[in-house]
């Protein structure tokens, strides 16, 4: 009986370290960051902001005919409950969980540039960069759970400025003036996965789309998409 009850606590332990996990990363034009995404033990995904702001949760909605996915995500019918009265005026009418996601904030006894900011959803706790590390890093995702988040830094290329850099152990490089001038600031490696863009060399009509790689390539457990 002692065997069982420690299988099923072990069981529930295990669910509960995968319950919510970052699971996406989305791109603008193929170039500039637009949100992480969390995926719950419900399937929902919670869109937030560079910046620790939750955007937006619901389910995705795939095209019957083609391999295609609504940039809006259907609405979550399940339950949602905010920060009240009784809580610290901070977070007060913010989102306190979504389904099974319990969500939390950096209350008023942290530290000033951290304050209000998304501290967790669910057992996947978030960190940001400090004025001092870069001022244009500043109020910037800096690790999510176990992942470090980096980005280039003000002394690095224009065109890469401020520009995702590191998820985890996963990098990601983008074409400079040098390489394509066209195309300079999207997207030319995740990892592994290499992306190619039509340039000027190209007919008028299909310049500046992806020409090689998919949409959504699943690097590192991540699925990385371009809009």
């Amino acid at each position: 009986m002692k065997q069982v009850v420690s299988l099923i606590l072990v069981l529930a332990t295990s669910t509960c370290i995968r319950s919510q996990e970052l699971g996406q990363v989305t791109f603008n034009q193929g170039s500039q960051l637009a949100y992480f995404s969390f995926v719950t033990d419900q399937g929902v995904l919670i869109r937030i902001s560079d910046e620790g702001k939750i955007l937006e949760w619901g389910t995705e909605v795939m095209s019957d005919r083609y391999n295609y996915y609504a940039p809006r995500l259907q609405p979550f019918m399940g339950r949602i409950e905010y920060y009240g009265p009784q809580d610290d005026s901070i977070f007060r009418g913010k989102v306190k969980s979504i389904g099974t996601a319990y969500i939390t904030y950096f209350d008023t006894f942290q530290v000033k540039s951290k304050i209000g900011k998304l501290r967790s959803i669910g057992n996947q706790y978030l960190d940001y960069y400090e004025p001092y590390e870069d001022k244009l890093l500043s109020g910037k995702i800096k690790s999510i759970g176990g992942l470090y988040i980096d980005y280039y830094r003000s002394y690095d290329d224009e065109s890469l400025r401020g520009k995702l850099k590191m998820v985890g152990s996963v990098r990601i490089s983008y074409y400079t003036v040098f390489d394509d001038r066209f195309n300079a600031g999207k997207l030319k490696s995740v990892g592994s996965a290499n992306y190619s863009w039509y340039s000027l060399s190209d007919p008028m009509g299909s310049r500046g789309a992806l020409k090689s790689n998919n949409y959504r390539q699943l690097v590192s457990g991540i699925t990385y998409i371009l809009n």
